[in-house]
């Protein structure tokens, strides 16, 4: 099968993973040719930059002289590109040939599909539960309560939450897929103008879900293909983390609206 062009972008800041993300890129797709990876480093540290300039040859780098943020790096990548797919993807994400292909062949075959997110494990094989029906205050405290007996007893809402009953056996429409790993129309992408720009990290995936929603464009999830993720959570541990998820899920719903429960 004959595949268009797939711009890959990737957007780090000192990520530890994104080297054997590459290296891994290059085994997996390295016979593939219909594909472009552009790299936009947020101001990491010089020895982190002269690492990845290593890859010149293998992507495209831009060295931004500050950190502008997840959207930002995308857009900067992507507004301006004229392939056919965009794959957005986290610099700590390991995907196969056959799963990346796997998710071309759906969206060549149905065209009715924006945006197509796989199903994203951890590196033990179990699943990461980031999909989303729905966004509440009140969800987004329970994840956040170290009381396992209080989570204990809303077992069920959070399991509605993180969509864990999701079928495994069909392509099923949701609202929100993880920004880990999307893979979407280009087109689309531009139409709405990527990623908000005011979101510097979180909830900016969940925005570009929902302006597409608006705009009736479809979000798929596929349990056919898979991903590992090396998901670090890091608002749960690290304080400044904590406050620009703060600050950005303030944004996400003084825009979309307030829900809290």
């Amino acid at each position: 099968m004959t595949y268009p062009v797939v711009a890959i972008s990737i957007v780090t800041y000192n990520s530890e993973h994104v080297f054997e993300v590459l290296d891994n890129l290059k085994k997996e797709l390295g016979s593939f040719n219909e594909y472009r990876i552009c790299i936009f480093d947020n101001d990491s540290n010089d020895d982190y930059k002269e690492r990845l300039n290593t890859y010149k040859d293998f992507a495209d780098i831009t060295f931004y002289p500050e950190n502008k943020g997840f959207g930002f790096g995308h857009n900067y990548n992507l507004l301006k590109c004229n392939s056919k797919y965009f794959l957005i993807l986290n610099p700590d994400i390991i995907v196969t040939r056959e799963n990346f292909l796997n998710m071309l062949d759906v969206m060549e075959k149905d065209d009715t599909i924006s945006l197509l997110v796989p199903k994203i494990l951890n590196s033990d094989g179990t699943v990461q539960h980031l999909m989303r029906h729905r966004l509440t205050v009140f969800d987004y405290a329970l994840r956040f309560i170290p009381f396992r007996f209080i989570k204990k007893l809303f077992d069920k809402r959070l399991a509605s939450y993180e969509c864990r009953n999701i079928p495994n056996d069909r392509l099923v429409d949701i609202r929100m897929g993880s920004g880990c790993f999307m893979l979407i129309r280009g087109n689309d992408y531009q139409e709405i103008d990527g990623f908000d720009e005011r979101f510097f990290m979180y909830f900016e995936d969940n925005d570009l879900c929902l302006k597409l929603e608006r705009n009736n464009k479809r979000t798929v999830y596929t349990p056919f293909s898979e991903v590992v993720h090396f998901y670090e959570r890091g608002s749960h541990k690290n304080w400044k983390l904590f406050k620009i998820f703060i600050t950005s899920m303030i944004k996400f719903f003084n825009k979309w609206g307030w829900q809290f429960f």
